[in-house]
């Protein structure tokens, strides 16, 4: 009695699910239940297209493009791009098709709109003609003439501004306030920065002039400079002998060092032997630092007459002594002004 109610509202449960799930897969694969009918269009540029793309009327997805190829016509390449649209959308011999930008990253869809002419029905394998197709707008020549606009504004306004610009480009007329918008803004932006831009341009053209007073000494330090670039140009093979030259210079006084390192060593712990000695004696090198110069003096006045010594008997006093008996006793003293 319990069971039956529950099979009914677990059967119930199970086809809604299925119903749910099954129409959220058609909505987000854009699957077509119906038929679709096949149609060729002439390109002169289909730069980024590529198949599996939306086709597109009024803007609600009717089809997918299907192939993209090279056909050759008269004495031109076309891009002929083979793409179906459902059937129960047929389309005129006065289509017109264009290529425009899904978003930023560079994916495309085709866009078919009626064109001026008959209404007549355009059988299925038909083919778009080249004037009445357009190719997707060349964004590089476009963002090269906006790009000094471009360095005045933030990445995410210059997003929404470029993506602005194409829509409206491509006939989208509906952007046309936004564009205007964010073109005031930047205007504004640029007002707002009118006095630092006006600094800024006063301080080149002091530079600038500072520049142009001192033009002589400028010239005369490229002339100069020239010269020295030339001349170590011309001089390059010597400069290059002499770096040879420094590098075995340095490698010999490398193995000059190495073969006198036990000799230096010995010297420096002499050296350190002496100068404990002089340490220890510090007392009497003080005073024979103090009378040298005094001595000096003396023994240089003594030599100014050349390369040897005068020396002068002033006083003189012997003793001749035999057997202990003093035998004679000598004594001399000069009375000269040298001996005063």
């Amino acid at each position: 009695m319990k069971t039956t109610p529950a099979l009914v509202k677990l059967v119930i449960f199970i086809a809604v699910t299925v119903l749910a799930t099954g129409t959220l897969a058609a909505t987000i694969g854009n699957f077509r239940f119906g038929g679709s009918a096949s149609y060729k269009a002439l390109f002169t540029d289909v730069t980024g297209l590529q198949k599996g793309d939306d086709v597109r009327i009024a803007g609600v997805r009717v089809g997918q493009v299907d192939k993209v190829a090279v056909a050759r016509r008269g004495a031109r390449d076309l891009g002929e791009v083979t793409f179906s649209v459902d059937r129960s959308r047929p389309l005129a011999v006065s289509t017109h098709a264009l290529i425009r930008y899904r978003n930023l990253i560079g994916q495309r869809y085709i866009a078919l709109s009626e064109g001026a002419g008959s209404s007549r029905r355009l059988p299925s394998g038909g083919t778009l003609p080249p004037e009445q197709t357009q190719p997707a707008l060349d964004l590089t020549v476009l963002f090269n003439g906006f790009k000094p606009l471009f360095a005045a504004l933030s990445p995410k306004d210059v997003n929404a501004f470029a993506f602005e610009i194409i829509q409206t480009l491509q006939g989208e007329a509906g952007n046309v306030n936004s564009l205007l918008a964010h073109t005031a803004s930047l205007t504004t932006t640029l007002a707002d920065r009118d006095t630092v831009i006006g600094r800024t341009i006063d301080n080149l053209n002091t530079v600038l002039a500072t520049v142009d007073r001192r033009d002589d000494r400028l010239s005369q330090l490229l002339v100069q400079l020239q010269r020295f670039v030339s001349g170590l140009a011309q001089d390059r093979a010597a400069i290059g002998a002499s770096l040879t030259n420094i590098a075995g210079l340095a490698d010999t006084t490398a193995g000059l060092l190495r073969d006198s390192r036990p000799a230096i060593r010995d010297d420096v712990r002499q050296l350190a032997a002496v100068t404990g000695t002089l340490d220890d004696n510090r007392t009497l090198v003080d005073t024979f630092l103090k009378r040298m110069p005094n001595k000096l003096n003396t023994i240089t006045r003594t030599a100014t007459y050349g390369s040897w010594f005068n020396f002068y008997l002033c006083d003189f006093e012997g003793r001749v002594t035999l057997s202990n008996v003093v035998a004679y006793s000598p004594n001399y003293h000069a009375d000269a002004a040298r001996c005063r």
